[in-house]
């Protein structure tokens, strides 16, 4: 454990070297040679984002290393050799080798030069020594004849000013003096820029950024470079930047072209152009499906419904906006976004499609349609014309209709549990039934509807009672009947009160008969017993033939109007269905109603 925490502690130290700067030494006077008892000031410089701080010096002389460490980033030195250092987290420098010379004569350089640069050389002699007639040379070539001057200048080094330079004196007494040689190797103040795109393989549409990376040296950080784009011959942007950085918002499909870019350096003039690439625009290939759950054929009311919007082939970010039937309902950020709606309800139906925009570019998903299936609710049955009552062959409808429920629904019709009928409807429609009524449809009526989406569901039963004879017929049947027996009761007992006066004018019977024996009568004609105590008696209806209904009427008749007693005619004939009534028993006042009783229909 504890090896595997080193180690990771040791790459974290490394990582910081490798992205920290190099550390860089400066001379103050600048140069690598001077006469033994001067001082050089050595300069430590780190990050600029870091301050000052305490400084580790490294110095090499006669293979014998040692270090320290100075408060601030400056150390004043006398000795010759070779000398680092390193500045807070910056990585050590490059050696810097001094030379403290006991030699009359001295060639001064820079300890480095970059294309561009002023160069001034110094051909140095003791103060003490009195050289003259100074000369330059160049690879062993005299370069100039610098005479009592001991300075030359190198204006705008580049490689051609590469080589070994020495100097030599003369002196009045003595022999000429030669300096030390210097070896200049004029360096790159910067490589060729490079061109990149990012990304290197955009989509139509895309924003793209293009960077023109070169680096310039640790000993030049303050010289500044500006910087320029170009479309094959054609500038971008707005001419020179001090930006490496051009930033295209939308590249299209005919942008596909080379592109260059150039750096240069405002003072030196001196200006590199990085190598043509070619940039290939493609063509959108971007796929953005809506998937649901549960599947939109199965969304019912009531449940939670989730639509995941998949993006696949467009580059991040993305933002998501959700449409229902052409109407926005949320828009977020990411490449694949779920609208949730935890409770679906009628009105979440409609067409869903997300959009997926990245830069200046949008793409739409097919439409998703989503039909919210709501069970059927408990239908109302009702009957028309309204009552629980109806008459023998009138027609009822019966109506059936569920409030709510989706989708056509089907309604069946019952009488008890025995099925009249179905019929389908759109929802909110409703369905009708109609009935021709007999006497058997009295019983209890109810209906179901029914659309695929739950349990059937029942109504409640209504009750419903079928009169015998319908009204259209009741009020003529009625009156033809009770005329025939109202003319037949009056004419019997006319011809019973004329019959008992004359009876009485011959035998001087008493007031009062004695009843008659039944079996003396007639069998085939009525009898009538105690007319004069005749009570008015109340109708007596009965249902001989099925498909009839007789009305019978015995009127009460006053003392006043009481006529002889006559024999009555034998009774007519039967009349294709008439009811003939054999016997009329009259009570007293005080016995109770008469009744009339009907024998069976006659045998045919």
């Amino acid at each position: 454990m504890l090896l595997w925490v080193s180690l990771l502690a040791l790459a974290s130290v490394i990582g910081q070297f490798e992205a920290a700067p190099d550390s860089v030494i400066s001379l103050q006077p600048p140069w690598p040679i001077t006469f033994q008892g001067q001082e050089v000031t050595l300069t430590c410089h780190g990050s600029s984002f870091e301050s000052p701080g305490q400084t580790t010096w490294f110095h090499l002389h006669q293979d014998n290393e040692t270090s320290r460490r100075t408060p601030g980033s400056t150390w004043v030195v006398r000795e010759s050799g070779q000398y680092r250092c390193q500045a807070g987290r910056s990585r050590p420098s490059s050696p810097v080798h001094l030379t403290f010379s006991r030699a009359s004569l001295i060639l001064q350089a820079p300890p480095a030069v970059f294309e561009g640069d002023t160069v001034l050389l110094r051909c140095q002699g003791k103060v003490d020594s009195e050289l003259h007639n100074k000369t330059l040379y160049r690879n062993g070539r005299a370069l100039a004849w610098l005479g009592g001057r001991s300075g030359f200048l190198i204006h705008a080094a580049a490689l051609r000013d590469n080589g070994a330079y020495h100097c030599t004196a003369e002196r009045e007494a003595a022999a000429s003096a030669t300096s030390n040689t210097v070896e200049i190797q004029v360096q790159e103040l910067f490589p060729r820029p490079v061109l990149t795109a990012s990304p290197a393989r955009p989509v139509e549409g895309d924003p793209v950024t293009l960077t023109c990376e070169t680096q310039l040296p640790p000993q030049r950080q303050d010289v500044q470079l500006r910087f320029r784009f170009y479309r094959d011959n054609q500038p971008l942007g707005f001419g020179r930047s001090w930006s490496p950085e051009l930033r295209i918002p939308t590249v299209r499909r005919e942008d596909s072209e080379s592109y260059w870019c150039q750096a240069e350096t405002m003072i030196q003039s001196i200006t590199k152009r990085s190598l043509k690439s070619y940039i290939p625009v493609q063509r959108v290939t971007a796929s953005v499906h809506v998937y649901t759950r549960p599947a939109p054929d199965l969304v019912f009311e009531g449940q939670e419904l989730v639509l995941t919007c998949s993006v696949t082939g467009i580059p991040e970010p993305v933002r998501i906006s959700w449409f229902r039937s052409s109407r926005p309902v949320r828009t977020q950020a990411s490449g694949r976004a779920e609208l949730r709606i935890a409770k679906v309800e009628g009105g979440s139906a409609g067409e869903y499609y997300c959009v997926a925009r990245t830069g200046h570019r949008s793409f739409s998903s097919q439409p998703v349609a989503i039909s919210v299936k709501v069970p059927v609710s408990r239908p109302v049955l009702t009957l028309s014309p309204p009552g629980p009552r109806a008459l023998k062959g009138d027609v009822m409808t019966l109506h059936c209709e569920a409030r709510r429920g989706s989708s056509y629904i089907l309604y069946r019709f019952y009488c008890e549990d025995v099925v009249l009928g179905s019929r389908q409807a759109p929802s909110g429609a409703g369905a009708s039934f109609r009935l021709a009524l007999r006497e058997e449809h009295s019983a209890n009526y109810s209906c179901t509807a029914d659309n695929g989406f739950g349990p059937p569901q029942r109504s409640e039963a209504v009750s419903l009672w079928v009169v015998g004879l319908p009204r259209s017929r009741r009020g003529s049947a009625a009156a033809g009947v009770t005329g025939v027996l109202v003319s037949m009761a009056g004419l019997a007992a006319l011809a019973l009160l004329f019959s008992r006066w004359l009876l009485r004018k011959e035998g001087e019977r008493p007031a009062i008969d004695p009843p008659s024996s039944p079996s003396a009568a007639d069998p085939q004609e009525p009898t009538y017993h105690n007319v004069p105590a005749w009570l008015e008696m109340q109708p007596v209806y009965g249902n001989v033939n099925p498909k009839d209904v007789v009305y019978t009427e015995v009127r009460h008749v006053p003392e006043k109007h009481r006529r002889p007693v006559t024999t009555l005619p034998a009774p007519a004939p039967d009349m294709g269905g008439s009811v003939i009534y054999s016997q009329v028993k009259v009570a007293s006042a005080l016995a109770s109603r008469p009744q009339l009783s009907a024998p069976s229909a006659p045998h045919r």
